[in-house]
This record gives structure tokens, sequence and C-alpha cells, in this order.
């Protein structure tokens, strides 16, 4: 593009991006310099639209940026600036309250990023890598107990399971004095393996029950199922969903992002989300088709990974919103929660 198609280009886009509505000549010949005819603008659009840039949704002269010429914009001209001072101290105040251990942080994190994008949040929490401080089983009726998690940075989290049957309550509190006994101190991730051992080395002390209920309840937290029982993987909190429902233009776009949301809630393509976040440093954007997870939404993600005291991506923040976002400020936005993140997580984590 020329310098004059490249000004034409830059100002449709952002007109599109703070109306949401198509452009046409007249409306950017008024913000144009003078000397710059509507006709011409025309013959301008005309070729943009021949690059793929733009589309016409509608009969109408009005034309709007389509996926590629979006991914220009952000990639080329958008001009990112930095976070405003209100919303500098905004997301300082919220996120460093000092309630809640690691999992209050992303907690405040996933609200914070939804409130002042007015946009979806996703937020994935790091790996549980804390040693495990304490465990304990609670029944919840005939079929269905509680495992309940304690690390050494403050997370607890709660997990539902189908126990073996014919537990009584002496053979649970059984179970988690075991547990507690030789688990303290140790990650997650080595608990399979000191578990078998040890109830094969000390299967004396345990009745056939509660070694069942061991068996369950350790399989449960530490199974590798993408789903809520993953052992503590990665979780997704997202927050901000009717935000994304109102941004829906019309009932095929609401089914759309009903269905994003729904493979969201169940963790449909995770793993492609966590690539993401950790192919690289900084602020990503994914618009439309670009990324699985969101196609078939036409959804944009502005994503930012966090990383721990050793510059370790540990997990990310993002946000999803209709495709014209105004990227130059949710972009600054996001980075800075995700650095900000990043470091009250370790600091919650070495305590």
């Amino acid at each position: 593009m020329n310098d004059r198609s490249r000004e034409v280009f830059r100002r449709l886009v952002e007109t599109y991006l703070a109306t949401g509505e198509p452009v046409g000549s007249r409306t950017l010949s008024r913000s144009l310099p003078e000397g710059v005819s509507p006709a011409t603008i025309r013959n301008v659009m005309q070729d943009l639209e021949l690059l793929g840039l733009l589309d016409s949704p509608h009969v109408s002269a009005g034309r709007v940026p389509t996926h590629l010429g979006l991914r220009l914009f952000v990639d080329g001209i958008l001009e990112v600036g930095d976070v405003s001072g209100p919303e500098r101290a905004e997301i300082e105040r919220t996120l460093a309250a000092r309630d809640g251990g690691v999992g209050g942080v992303l907690d405040r994190a996933s609200d914070l990023l939804s409130g002042l994008t007015h946009g979806a949040s996703l937020v994935l929490a790091p790996k549980t890598a804390a040693p495990i401080r304490h465990i304990e089983f609670v029944a919840l009726g005939p079929d269905r107990a509680l495992v309940v998690l304690v690390t050494a940075d403050g997370q607890v989290e709660n997990r539902v399971f189908t126990p073996p049957l014919g537990l009584t309550p002496s053979a649970m509190r059984t179970a988690a004095n075991f547990l507690n006994a030789i688990l303290q101190g140790r990650t997650l991730g080595e608990v399979r393996g000191v578990v078998a051992a040890e109830i094969e080395r000390r299967r004396a002390e345990l009745d056939a029950a509660s070694a069942r209920l061991i068996e369950a309840g350790v399989a449960h937290w530490t199974r590798d199922d993408g789903g809520e029982g993953d052992g503590g993987r990665d979780r997704l909190i997202v927050r901000g969903r009717a935000n994304l429902l109102e941004a829906s233009e019309d009932a095929a776009a609401l089914d759309r992002v009903r269905q994003l949301l729904d493979d969201l809630e169940r963790k449909r393509d995770l793993a492609q989300l966590l690539d993401l976040a950790e192919s690289g440093e900084g602020v990503r954007v994914f618009i439309g088709a670009e990324n699985k997870l969101f196609s078939l939404s036409g959804s944009a993600l502005v994503v930012a990974p966090y990383m721990d005291a050793d510059r370790r991506i540990i997990g990310a923040v993002g946000v999803i919103g209709p495709t014209r976002l105004n990227y130059a400020r949710i972009v600054p936005i996001v980075d800075y929660t995700a650095q900000l993140v990043g470091r009250l997580v370790s600091d919650r984590s070495k305590g």
C-alpha cells in the first residue's frame, strides 16, 4: 500500500472498531485531509477489497475490515500506548489484596479483566507445584465424597468423586491420616508413585476400605485427562460470559458464542490454548479463524503469558471479545495484568 491507501485503511479500521458499523467514503472524507475526495476514497477502498483487506457486508457502499485486514492492522499499523494512570492504579489495587493466596490473585485478575474490557476473561492457573500441606476426605452421601487438597502456598481445591462402597467415618479418617503422614511436603506430581509404594509397604496398618479410598482419591487427583480431575494441571477461570453473549449481533452469532463458552467449560482444545501462552513472551492477538478454539465464534483473543521468578511461563491471562475489540486499549491492559500476576503469584508461592 502507498501512503494514501495506508491512511485510508487505518482510518477505516479505527472507525469500524469504534462504531461496529460499515464505513463509507463520505465518513472517511471528513476525517482525511482536504483534497481527498469521496470518489478517490472509493477507488482506494475498492483496491483494498481486491487485496482481501476489506469486505462489503451489504449492498451499501460501506466497508468493514476482514480478518486478514484486522491482522494487518494489528501487526503493522496499530499504535499501542501505555495503560492509563487510573486503570494502572485499579489493576494494582485489585490484584494486591492479601486475601486468598494464589487462587485469590487469579480470581481477582479474571474479574478485573472482564470488568475493564467488557469482554470475557480467561485466566490459566499454574500447575500445582507447591508442596502439599493437608489432605482430607469428606463424605457427601452413600456414593459421593469430597477430597480436599491444601498446598503450602495457600491454594485449596476440592474434588467430588465416587468412593468405594461401605466406607465408614473411621476408614476416612484413617485414609486421611495415612496420606498426611506420607505426603506432607511433597508435590502433587510425586503423589502417585509414593502412595502406591507406601500402601504396599504398610498395608498392615490399613483396613481394606481405607486402602481402596486412598487409591480412589489419589487416582482422581492425579489422573491426566484434561478435565476437572486433572491432578493440578491447568485450571481455567472464565469470567464475563454475559459480555460476550451481549456482543453477539444475531441469533447465529449467539449460538456460536454459546458453543465457544461450552467448549471452554469442558476444556476442549485447552492444550492448544496452553500452547498459545507458551509459544513466546509478550501479548499475542488471535483473530477469528486463526485459532481453532475461536474460529467458529468469530471472536478475537488477546492473551499474554505470566512467568515465575525464574522467567518460566506458568500460566496466561487473556480477553475474548468480538473481532472489533479496542486493541489499542486492551493489549496494554492484558500485558500489564500478566506482568503483575506473575510477580504476585511468585511472591505468594514463596510464602
